[in-house]
């Protein structure tokens, strides 16, 4: 099984939240996913970003391909820790 970890987007319209999840890749975007790692708030300045930074190292250790956008937010994570 192909694993990601990507966004998934909620919120309302025009006003998206997105969650970073641990999902197949074969799973809708917005549907089933393994495990909540983290959200995404770009709708305030500073962007907000909260990240389970052991879970995500636990993941990618077991496999898990992170998506250029979440490798974005993981690097700026770590940065602001």
């Amino acid at each position: 099984m192909a694993v990601k970890i990507r966004l998934a987007r909620h919120g309302a319209k025009k006003k998206p939240i997105y969650r970073v999840v641990v999902a197949d890749a074969h799973s809708p975007r917005d549907g089933r996913y393994i495990e909540q790692v983290g959200r995404y708030n770009p709708n305030v300045e500073p962007s907000e970003i909260v990240l389970d930074l052991e879970k995500v190292e636990k993941w990618v250790a077991n496999g898990a391909q992170p998506t250029d956008t979440v490798k974005r937010l993981i690097e700026t994570a770590k940065k602001a820790q």
